[in-house]
């Protein structure tokens, strides 16, 4: 198993901070954010110096109905390949619903939802992670991720379904301990019993991430500091295993480097429980890798169906044999069950039976802020033009309009939208608009006949 220290999530409005901070082993970046022939100068740097670079994937939606899309993982193995990466790392999730399997739009959520702890979903996920491995060129491991909702019905805890998940396919686990301490605030999983039910051999490294309470609901918004309930699951875990990586993940509100260095060096006093931890803060910046080299571990014995490069990470399971391929009715019964949430969430359809009203709620509007905020992101001159009218008028866009493809199609769809609609009033700004979606759309805003086909499909997408 790699070892690989203390890490930070790499970004590329810290990434100066990151090549300066001390004690830094390894980075982790998201996939979908670099390309494979055109690296970041920072990461290449890092690289160059000897830093591990881990590609972490958020668009596989594994734990979807559909089996993974081939060129997703051709892109995310390039990627890997192009990192010189020991390892990559998806989600255990679901991003999109709908299309051939249930006869409607396919719909994108652009965010990581959670799978039912079912049979069905159990069968069909590992399909797609034995799909997955086989596809990759290097080993895959899995987060657990968190939620603000849960399913009905379910038939396993949390670490019940991880367990049987590597002992099926002998993936990996990226544990998540800021993940744990979400679905403990929210939907009163004890993490404790999470992590005792884990097969903690198979974890390959931990993230750890702050966020915030508010209304009784943990939000983790990878935007504030680590919070010490955080920190205490974390030592337990530490307790349990010594975790091969511990990483801190920030994605916004980036505080000063020296508070990050702060918040890795709290890391690694809990999460690496040894001589390594004791050298983070004396570090010397600019490269120096002062946490050392890992103690040596006891050798792990390769299960059945485990393999050197690519496929199952090898662990210290006696694996299954790989059971046949998941039956079409799981997916079809999977596909029509996600699609419901996913159509409430996203659609302002009906709640599913079963499903907690105002936690969906919750989720469907944080789902609306995120894309909101993706979106300033990616297209900065739509809150330029629009000033503060932008995000309400994208927020009232979004509650009934879901996203048909990624956040630069979402931006383009919300203009289409205001310009169809007449909006803005002002002129200029209205005209400012206008060229902004020509230039990106490269053509004209759409006539009659091309608004009742959009609203025909609205309309099925509402049903």
């Amino acid at each position: 198993m790699t070892e690989l220290g203390i890490g930070i999530g790499w970004r590329p409005e810290i990434a100066e901070a990151v090549e300066a901070l001390p004690g830094v082993d390894w980075v982790e970046v998201v996939a979908e954010n670099i390309c494979a022939d055109h690296l970041p100068d920072s990461l290449t740097r890092l690289r160059e110096r000897g830093v591990t670079v881990v590609p972490h994937g958020v668009s596989l939606g594994l734990g979807g109905a559909d089996r993974p899309d081939p060129a997703r993982l051709a892109a995310l193995g390039e990627k890997a390949v192009a990192l010189g990466a020991p390892l990559v790392t998806e989600h255990i999730a679901f991003v999109r619903a709908g299309g051939p399997l249930t006869a409607t739009p396919l719909l994108e959520a652009g965010h990581l939802l959670p799978v039912p702890r079912t049979r069905d979903a159990l069968d069909v996920l590992c399909e797609n992670v034995r799909i997955a491995q086989d596809a990759l060129p290097v080993p895959l491991a899995l987060e657990n991720i968190a939620a603000l909702i849960a399913w009905p019905g379910e038939e396993m805890t949390e670490g019940q379904f991880l367990a049987e998940l590597v002992e099926r396919t002998g993936v990996r686990l990226l544990v998540d301990v800021a993940n744990l301490h979400t679905n403990h605030v929210n939907r009163g999983e004890d993490p404790a019993r999470a992590l005792s039910e884990l097969p903690v051999e198979a974890i390959a490294y931990v993230h750890v991430a702050g966020g915030v309470e508010r209304d009784g609901v943990w939000h983790d918004t990878h935007a504030h500091p680590v919070p010490g309930p955080v920190l205490d699951i974390l030592a337990d875990l530490a307790s349990r295993v010594s975790p091969p990586g511990v990483l801190l993940e920030r994605d916004d509100d980036f505080p000063p480097a020296e508070e990050l260095a702060d918040e890795l060096r709290a890391i690694a006093a809990v999460g690496i429980r040894s001589a390594r931890a004791e050298r983070v803060g004396t570090a010397h910046a600019h490269g120096a890798r002062s946490l050392g080299p890992a103690p040596r571990r006891a050798p792990l014995l390769i299960g059945a169906g485990a393999r050197a490069s690519g496929g199952p990470m090898p662990n210290a399971l006696v694996f299954q044999e790989p059971e046949p391929v998941a039956c079409d009715a799981a997916r079809q019964r999977l596909a029509v069950t996600q699609a419901a949430l996913f159509s409430a969430l996203v659609a302002g359809t009906p709640v599913p039976e079963g499903f907690d009203t105002r936690r969906i709620g919750v989720q469907s509007r944080a789902l609306a802020a995120k894309r909101a905020g993706v979106v300033a992101k990616v297209a900065p001159e739509l809150p330029e033009i629009l000033g503060k009218g932008f995000r309400p008028a994208f927020l009232a866009y979004a509650r009934s309009r879901p996203m048909t493809g990624g956040y630069r199609r979402d931006a383009l769809d919300f203009v289409e939208h205001l310009l169809l609609a007449g909006r803005p009033e002002d002129p200029a700004a209205r005209q400012r608009l206008t060229e902004w979606w020509q230039d990106r759309s490269g053509s004209r805003p759409p006539g009659r006949a091309a608004r009742l086909v959009r609203a025909a499909r609205h309309a099925l997408v509402g049903r």
